[in-house]
């Protein structure tokens, strides 16, 4: 048969193909998808008023020794322990998350098991309780979780943070600056040299070193994550050196996503609003503002750390490959981005 009498053919199949569709179109299969019914067998999701997912002010007053611990706070925080369900996106990855024992770090080191990832998180020493339960969550996973605690305002550390990272995971895809510090003080005279210092190092300098140091490992389509804050955009009165720190964070990520971008590295950002973490109750937030944390949000309540966790997950995955240089808000309607 020559190449005239295969298109031939191929002409008669797709006009037959064709009015056999029309056909069964017409006669209406009785397989046909009821409008709303998910597709391919899954379950259809359940919706929930995200107005009343998670506890509302007022909070009872309650404080804690800084850094402060997830574990012991009321109501405890939700990092997605029993609810976040993963689907195979980070399969392979190897992550390093700093302050991965709480918060927004906790949620995501969580996630990213669930997602298939090998996840090792740092945190303060003081943080071990918390610590250890993130540990046996990403274990019970099956995937590869090591415990690097320290204090990231020293440079020494957070190189030997990100080597031992590389070593136990066996590289590093995924560097995640979470770690925060948040102090809150009524007035600019109340900010000793001593606080200063502590934030700027906690926030600013660790993310240099760490980023730097973890550079030399990461290859074309690996992704850096800050979490910076909506206090980037917004500032609170009480949090001057604090809100500092997040803005800086923020320009860090879209002049670092400028560099990085012809080498395939992503380096994105997260803006969190007002999420019920440890940083409230160990000094961050002034009793007042505690006990109504949330509460002046159009969501009335403030976000549970769970509720970035796919955020997190997103900007890490493959398929957001276009995504660079960008800051994701998530504040319940009231803040920026």
């Amino acid at each position: 048969m020559d190449e005239k009498d295969n298109g031939s053919i191929s002409r008669r199949g797709l006009v037959g193909g064709a009015t056999l569709g029309l056909a069964a179109m017409a006669a209406g299969p009785t397989g046909a998808q009821t409008p709303g019914t998910p597709t391919g067998g899954a379950k259809a999701v359940a919706k929930s008023d995200p107005t009343m997912k998670h506890p509302k002010p007022p909070f009872r007053s309650q404080t804690q020794p800084w850094p402060g611990l997830a574990g012991q706070m009321d109501p405890r925080p939700d990092h997605g322990e029993t609810s976040y369900k993963g689907s195979g996106r980070l399969a392979g990855r190897k992550a390093l998350i700093t302050g991965g024992d709480s918060g927004m770090g906790r949620a995501a080191a969580i996630a990213y098991a669930r997602e298939g990832a090998d996840v090792a998180i740092s945190y303060y020493p003081t943080e071990e309780p918390d610590a250890q339960e993130v540990i046996e969550l990403i274990r019970r996973e099956g995937r590869n979780a090591v415990a690097l605690p320290g204090d990231i305002r020293d440079k020494a550390l957070c190189e030997r943070i990100v080597a031992e990272a590389v070593r136990q995971l066996g590289g590093l895809d995924i560097l995640v600056n979470n770690a925060s510090r948040q102090q809150q003080r009524p007035s600019l005279l109340d900010i000793s040299s001593e606080d200063f210092d502590a934030t700027i190092k906690t926030n600013i300098y660790a993310m240099f070193w760490l980023t730097k140091a973890a550079l030399p490992h990461l290859e074309p389509g690996s992704s850096i994550i800050q979490t910076t804050s909506e206090q980037a955009y917004d500032p609170s009165e009480n949090l001057v050196d604090y809100a500092m720190t997040k803005a800086a964070m923020m320009n860090f990520t879209k002049s670092l996503a400028k560099q990085l971008g012809p080498k395939g590295i992503r380096v994105n950002g997260v803006a969190p609003g007002p999420i019920w973490t440890p940083l409230q109750v160990s000094g961050g937030a002034t009793q007042e503002k505690l006990q109504q944390f949330g509460g002046d949000t159009p969501m009335g309540r403030p976000g549970q750390p769970v509720e970035l966790a796919s955020i997190y997950v997103q900007l890490a995955a493959e398929d957001a490959s276009y995504a660079t240089g960008q800051v994701y808000g998530a504040a319940g309607g009231g803040g920026q981005p």
